[in-house]
């Protein structure tokens, strides 16, 4: 599985991408207000510290406004991955941008059928919002599941699959578990995943030992 860092907080990204295990980025307008910056020169940024996809969305509503958006965020940089809602609009888009070879990125899935339907407009990825359903007393898992199920059947479909709306480690197990080929991870579910009370347990007994033998890893004293 891929992991991707959902945030544009870039010293988070940073810290995060020092331990080799990030494999791109997730951004949305919500992010880039809470980082108080212009979208460009976050984006770019971004793209400078990460090699993998670094997803950037846009905000139009009507396709001809969605491209032109899309041409400009693409512009930013070689590895900028297009965000476009999953809507009629959005799917038009997605199948214009993904003839040209431009990477999509198509969100707010919450259904099967509208991963079917982004897999046939040619979307790299396709976002279903787990953590989004299981607040409206919904499966998310069944979802990543159901998807899972429909594009392992057409060999066509080279839609990849990203765990989005993740709020907490069980959801990136899970995920994993089911198939998903990609999980976009705030910063503090991704340091939940190294946490366990036995390893800090087991680190403290050791280092209790090691302390007590006087010993000193490549020499005395």
């Amino acid at each position: 599985m891929k992991f991707f860092i959902d945030s544009a907080n870039i010293e988070e990204i940073q810290e995060l991408a020092e331990t080799g295990l990030v494999d791109g980025v997730t951004t949305n307008p919500s992010l880039i207000l809470k980082s108080g910056r212009q979208i460009d020169e976050v984006i770019k940024e971004i793209c400078a510290l990460i090699k993998g996809p670094v997803s950037a969305e846009v905000t139009a509503m009507d396709c001809d406004t969605m491209l032109k958006e899309a041409h400009h965020l693409a512009g930013l940089a070689k590895n900028v991955t297009i965000k476009v809602p999953l809507t009629p609009d959005g799917l038009k888009a997605c199948y214009r941008l993904s003839s040209e070879g431009i990477m999509v990125n198509v969100t707010l899935c919450f259904s099967a059928a509208q991963a079917l339907l982004a897999g046939k407009a040619g979307a790299t990825f396709i976002s279903p919002f787990i953590g989004r359903l299981d607040d409206v007393g919904q499966d998310g898992m069944m979802l990543i599941e159901e998807i899972r199920q429909i594009y392992d059947n057409y060999d066509a479909i080279k839609t990849e699959i990203l765990a989005a709306s993740i709020r907490h480690p069980m959801h990136v197990i899970q995920s994993a578990q089911l198939g998903a080929d990609v999980a976009t991870i705030p910063p503090k579910v991704m340091k939940q995943l190294y946490q366990h009370p036995l390893t800090d347990a087991g680190i403290s007994m050791f280092l209790e030992d090691w302390k007590k033998t006087g010993q000193r890893i490549g020499g005395k004293g």
